[in-house]
């Protein structure tokens, strides 16, 4: 189940994206997803897929392995694509059979919305698979300093995000032992009617939560032995530095942002 679970990871690297500054890759991501709202016909998707497959290039991550982590969110693709074909009534009739209707709008419409998903589905995975834990929570901290002004507990906001992006795949990993584990004892939560399947995964949940719970603990007891206080008064021993790879990703966003707007309906 790990080789399926690409979101949380870090694979160490030596690519271009690895040695951005954990700040840019964040800013990145973030203005990523709201350019990509720009996009609106099939000219201004092909340039996001495009931008897409290049940073991917740039970040040396398999696209085979990419496109194997989408396993587990394959259903929900699914399900969307199909949202928008059988409820988008607009444009030319395509294809009819009894009550099921697709027409050309709800067909654009899903395609559409699928790659959007795809491209903000890579590029969060990049980030993540790109850069460490500690790394994401040095660059957050720094960006969310000027909120410390109101109060708001910068430092330990960050870290709890961190921690959960890291706990991502280790519950996957704990999850995968623990299915093998019943399924040994004969448990099998993939034939059977729906209650039978339901049934058969409270035993899974039960020794999950356990595990969470103890591995929470034992974090909090390491931390704690470690003098852990918060933020007041820390030093980092990894130095953030901003330098022109940084500039030149921001400064190719915004090429992309003006060409997005430029090109759209």
């Amino acid at each position: 189940m790990m080789e399926k679970m690409i979101f949380g990871r870090y694979i160490p690297g030596d690519s271009f994206v690895h040695k951005l500054d954990p700040r840019s890759k964040l800013v990145f991501v973030f203005l990523f997803i709201a350019i990509v709202f720009l996009a609106n016909n099939a000219v201004t998707y092909a340039v996001i897929l495009a931008f897409t497959l290049v940073t991917i290039l740039l970040s040396r991550i398999r696209l085979y392995f990419l496109i194997n982590g989408l396993k587990p969110i394959l259903f929900l693709l699914i399900f969307t694509f199909l949202l928008h074909i059988f409820f988008t009534k607009e444009g030319d009739l395509l294809w009819k059979w009894q009550f099921i209707e697709v027409y050309e709008e709800g067909l654009r419409q899903g395609i559409f919305i699928s790659i959007r998903f795809l491209v903000l589905v890579f590029v969060t995975s990049i980030l993540t698979l790109t850069t460490s834990p500690i790394s994401i929570t040095d660059g957050m901290e720094v960006l969310l300093n000027p909120f410390k002004r109101f109060k708001l507990p910068v430092h330990e906001l960050a870290l709890m995000m961190s921690i959960s992006l890291r706990f991502i795949p280790t519950l996957m990993d704990e999850t995968d032992k623990i299915l093998k584990a019943q399924m040994a004892r004969g448990s099998d939560i993939s034939t059977g009617s729906i209650k039978e399947r339901i049934k058969a995964v409270v035993p899974l949940l039960i020794p999950l939560f356990v595990s969470a719970f103890k591995r929470a603990e034992d974090l909090a007891v390491a931390m704690e032995v470690r003098g852990y206080r918060g933020g007041e008064g820390r030093t980092r021993y990894r130095q953030l530095k901003w330098d022109w790879r940084d500039s030149l990703v921001i400064v190719t966003l915004g090429i992309l942002a003006l060409l997005l707007w430029w090109l759209r309906s």
